[in-house]
């Protein structure tokens, strides 16, 4: 398009639409209106034309919004191993320092699945210290 010659057409509008023509070209960094009415122009044109292959648009988008689900997911999927790892780790660490009988453990995870569920994941080590301390 760079190439080619600009022509001068007659264009007829309502006032009210020449208003928001000059209210709006600066704002979408047009150097005038006329630039401003051939961006409308185009990207009108490319609405249409997207309206005739709406049966190729649908698959481009959810294949790539399945791609970038899957990244999503990948990445998910290796932060929640690492922090399993982690925690499998602090498990082992507080069973071999502390004592626990099989009564307490059981009690302890009813406990905590309510607790979690009360706080809906949202777990801190201050409220545990509190609880444990008897301060709840």
């Amino acid at each position: 398009m760079a190439k080619e010659k600009k022509i001068r057409i007659p264009l007829w509008i309502y006032p009210s639409t020449e208003e928001k023509l000059q209210k709006n070209y600066e704002a979408d960094n047009c150097k005038s209106p006329s630039e401003f009415i051939e961006k409308a122009i185009l990207f009108y044109c490319g609405y249409l034309a997207s309206e005739e292959y709406k049966q190729y648009l649908p698959n481009v988008l959810v294949s790539t919004m399945q791609g970038s689900l899957d990244s999503f997911e990948d990445r998910m999927a290796t932060l929640l191993f690492k922090i399993a790892v982690e925690l499998c780790m602090v498990l082992h660490v507080t069973a071999a320092t502390n004592q626990i009988d099989t009564d307490t453990l059981s009690r302890l995870r009813g406990l905590c699945v309510a607790e979690v569920k009360r706080l809906r994941g949202a777990i801190r080590l201050e409220d545990a210290v509190r609880f444990q301390n008897g301060d709840e």
